[in-house]
């Protein structure tokens, strides 16, 4: 299993749910990271191995060629926030660069491994329809290129992933999240149960979870949405 994004809310909960399954788990953190000590202790004291590719297509080819990886999952993201900091990286904290480039790049050295492996996607959910930002945009062409690509797949499309368990404060998606929570149980109780469940919010290791638990199943396609996520719990 190979992890990209392994050091956000979700791909660390990945890694561990991953280890604790009894699966060969690498864990991608980015070479330049200001904590790569921190997260190569981390993952390694969790059991994963620890892989610091540099984010270029041919690096990734190899590494890939070398690993031949059953399973790779993509939950790389940055932030509009992140972006306007300017934290100190070799590639630029857009959508565009990360959410997009970072994550086709990542598919195109799936599809060159010769491994086929599972590609497994943190999309969102409305990924699908017409989007209204800068983020969906990215997310549905994203989701097109692993279509594309012809490789077996998961989709996975939950709602909000947040959690007071996250390192990252995200105020404003919290208290999205929250609120929305409150209110979606207020519908579930006057008869709309279905939307209520189709847009709960979820934790990392929710997510996590399911994400893993999906993956080893053996339809070739697979999109799942927040009622699919959540059922995969309880499986």
């Amino acid at each position: 299993m190979f992890v990209a994004g392994a050091t956000g809310y979700t791909g660390r909960e990945v890694v561990r749910e991953c280890v604790e399954r009894g699966l060969d788990t690498v864990a991608h953190v980015r070479p330049d990271s200001a904590r790569l000590d921190h997260w190569r202790a981390h993952f390694e004291d969790l059991g994963a191995r620890v892989d610091t590719t540099e984010w270029k297509l041919a690096a990734f080819k190899a590494s890939f060629e070398a690993l031949q990886p059953k399973t790779v999952y993509a939950l790389l993201g940055t932030t509009k926030a992140r972006g306007k900091r300017g934290e100190r990286s070799a590639v630029p904290d857009t959508y565009e660069a990360v959410d997009y480039g970072l994550t086709t790049l990542l598919l195109e050295a799936a599809v060159a491994c010769g491994s086929r492996p599972r590609f497994v996607y943190l999309s969102a959910i409305g990924a699908e329809g017409r989007p209204l930002n800068a983020y969906m945009d990215v997310r549905k062409r994203v989701e097109a290129a692993i279509v594309g690509s012809e490789l077996p797949h998961v989709l996975a499309r939950p709602a909000f992933v947040s959690g007071g368990d996250r390192e990252e404060a995200r105020p404003t998606e919290r208290a999205a999240a929250v609120v929305g929570d409150a209110l979606l149980g207020i519908v579930g109780k006057l008869g709309g149960k279905g939307l209520a469940t189709k847009y709960r919010s979820m934790t990392g290791a929710e997510v996590a979870k399911a994400l893993v638990h999906i993956a080893g199943r053996d339809a070739e396609t697979i999109v799942a949405e927040t009622e699919e996520l959540l059922r995969a719990l309880e499986a």
